[in-house]
């Protein structure tokens, strides 16, 4: 394959007398490759300065570096002694351990990194975890003992096999979801880690997985997805390979994303689910006697937990995005006073017996830290701080949570950072859409938004139609022939903030990536005149293309959000209303980058929107990962990326170095 149309150089930064590289391979990726034809940047061979420690207003590169610190997917293994955690302090993913009584955190995983996703033994201390190639999403399993820190390949990775993992049935058995029969359908399959012997025990359809297994490895609560914010609920017998329905309402509803807590003796689990009403509240499932409302409000709940030997019900209520720690004793009235905790979002893991919760925390100060909850003292004490790397707080700034109403009447929110200095003008902007679209925008740190708004450009980041966290109604409102109404919030919200001067209405640039890349694309094309640049990171172009090659994850989502492709109504429909048919509409610079590996969006769908830009004379400027996926995992491909978008912005926007 040609690879003359390139721009490359290995990548070095160095802080604190650290070097590090990486050298970038020469692989292909996606359906059938990416087009070497088009001219485009890729890493290699550039220097970084992430400037001095405590230098306000912070260097991008210090704080990427800063983000790297946090703790990620926190889990706090069944006795409540360790609590592991991903980070990418070393440049890559890696699994680390630490006591949760405090100490020095260990690293377990080395080579190329881990997905993300790991898992504790249901006894002992053993880990499995998740690693696939470069970001294709197709994993491997690994075991590894963190009592004699060795590990080993529990099931290979198999061509095709996209995974969900459902559960450890027990120590040495574990339940999961797999493409691998048909590279389409997932089917429900059983591993034994001893023997390395797997046996498909549900030949299952295309949105089915494992969402929790029962204490006593009986049960498994199988989800078949919905579109993309909701679900249907199964119980299945693993012995007698039987699957038997608890919800399968008309109206759709979700049940599995708060996740879920069986009680020990396996009679029955709490849950979160906004069946037949509004927002997802607590509940409980008795196997004998069905379901009963356990605490209900006006707001969504997540995260629910047992914690303290059962005798404590947990979750968080969802308030703008920021979690607010519940706490509700089951054996009594009186609840253990709530630890004074640092605003953002939380999420909390409780031991099986152990009267301690370890609590993860993400803020717009805050990469990530993890606390330790003791039930019986009522307090909270830090075991591990995330860093911030020489960035000084003081120029780390909070964003207000504020609300627009659309021109329909919708009401719409938000989160904006404003810059901390006031000038006699208001600023550029910059608007970061989310990805999903059933995601949310939440006051979680984020390396872009703060440097941004230290460079004098605020910072919008919307939660349009369509996005969780606000109830059932809003979620569905962009659902297939309203897919635009979303994109039309963008303009409402643009309108609202330039009309109260609170930004330049004529220096905005719309930025996002995944879901958020097709509404950069969807902007531009379909409302010129609004944005004055843009930044879509491996995003739709074609709802066509995009849908008919999309990941067996994403296609039974996809049926309900977006229509059945393959019906000539809806080829019809999105032949007319993808941003590439509207492409020639667009005349500002927009900066496009994508993951090669990418296996949810084809690399295609944003080549084609380079070709089509630059055919009409308009600037379009590509960035092209040849060992990423979908988003970018390795420190030094964040760094390189994050300079370029920095710079594209500040160009457009016009704001001085």
């Amino acid at each position: 394959m040609s690879r003359q149309h390139k721009t490359r150089a290995p990548i070095f930064f160095a802080m604190a007398g650290m070097l590090l590289s990486s050298q970038v391979c020469a692989q292909a990726g996606g359906t059938s490759g990416y087009d070497s034809s088009i001219q485009a940047i890729e890493p290699e061979n550039i220097t970084f300065d992430v400037g001095l420690a405590g230098t306000s207003p912070p260097q991008i590169g210090r704080l990427i570096v800063a983000d790297s610190q946090g703790a990620a997917y926190t889990k706090l293994s069944s006795d409540g002694e360790y609590i592991a955690y991903v980070s990418t302090v070393t440049g890559k993913r890696q699994l680390w351990l630490r006591a949760l009584n405090g100490g020095q955190s260990k690293q377990l995983t080395f080579g190329s990194g881990v997905t993300g996703y790991f898992y504790w033994a249901p006894l002992g201390h053993q880990i499995l975890y998740a690693a696939d190639n470069n970001g294709n999403e197709q994993e491997s399993y690994f075991l590894l003992d963190v009592d004699t820190f060795s590990e080993r390949e529990v099931l290979p990775a198999v061509a095709g096999g996209f995974r969900i993992f459902g559960g450890f049935i027990d120590n040495h058995t574990i339940i999961y979801a797999s493409t691998e029969r048909n590279k389409l359908d997932f089917d429900l399959y059983i591993a034994d880690l001893v023997s390395g012997v797997t046996e498909m025990i549900c030949k299952g359809r295309m949105g089915l997985s494992v969402a929790s297994v029962s204490p006593n490895g009986k049960w498994a609560l199988v989800v078949e997805r919905v579109g993309a914010d909701a679900d249907n609920l199964y119980l299945f017998d693993i012995s007698k390979r039987h699957l038997s329905t608890l919800f399968k309402p008309e109206r759709r509803a979700n049940h599995a994303s708060g996740g879920f807590a069986w009680t020990r003796d396996s009679k029955g689990f709490y849950f979160a689910s906004n069946l037949n009403q509004e927002y997802r509240n607590i509940a409980f499932y008795d196997l004998k006697s069905g379901m009963r409302w356990v605490a209900q409000g006006d707001h969504e709940m997540e995260g629910v937990n047992l914690c303290a030997d059962a005798q404590y019900l947990v979750w968080t209520n969802n308030l703008d995005g920021y979690s607010k720690l519940q706490v509700k004793n089951l054996r009594g009235d009186s609840a253990p006073s709530l630890p004074e905790m640092p605003e953002g979002v939380k999420r909390v893991d409780c031991a099986t017996t152990a009267g301690k919760a370890a609590i993860a925390t993400n803020g717009w100060n805050d990469p990530g830290s993890v606390y330790r909850w003791d039930f019986a003292t009522h307090s909270a004490s830090p075991v591990f701080t995330a860093s911030l790397a020489g960035v000084p707080e003081s120029s780390l700034v909070a964003p207000k949570s504020i609300r627009i109403r659309a021109r329909d009447d919708v009401m719409l929110q938000g989160l904006l950072y404003l810059p901390r200095v006031k000038s006699a003008s208001p600023p550029p902007a910059v608007f970061r859409v989310h990805g999903g679209p059933t995601e949310q925008s939440r006051p979680v740190f984020d390396a872009m938004t703060q440097y941004l708004v230290n460079q004098g450009i605020a910072v919008f980041r919307p939660n349009v139609r369509g996005s969780t966290g606000f109830g059932h109604t809003f979620v569905t409102l962009d659902d297939r022939e309203n897919r635009l109404d979303s994109i039309r919030d963008l303009i409402d919200m643009h309108a609202y903030l330039g009309e109260e001067e609170i930004i330049d209405a004529a220096n905005v640039a719309v930025a996002g990536g995944s879901y958020g890349g097709y509404a950069v694309n969807a902007a531009l094309a379909n409302f010129p005149g609004y944005f004055a640049a843009g930044v879509a990171r491996f995003g739709v172009s074609d709802w066509v293309t995009a849908l008919q090659v999309a990941s067996p994850s994403l296609k039974a989502a996809d049926i309900i959000e977006y229509g059945d492709i393959s019906k000539p109504e809806w080829l019809a429909y999105y032949q007319q209303y993808s941003p590439i048919r509207q492409a020639d509409n667009i005349n500002v610079p927009v900066l496009y980058s994508h993951g090669v590996m990418d296996p949810r969006v084809d690399i295609a769908e944003t080549e084609v929107m380079v070709k089509t830009l630059r055919k009409n004379g308009v600037e379009a400027p590509f960035i092209r990962m040849p060992n990423e996926g979908h988003g970018w995992r390795k420190l030094e491909n964040q760094m390189f990326y994050a300079q370029q978008e920095a710079a594209f912005l500040k160009r457009v926007l016009h704001v001085a170095n």
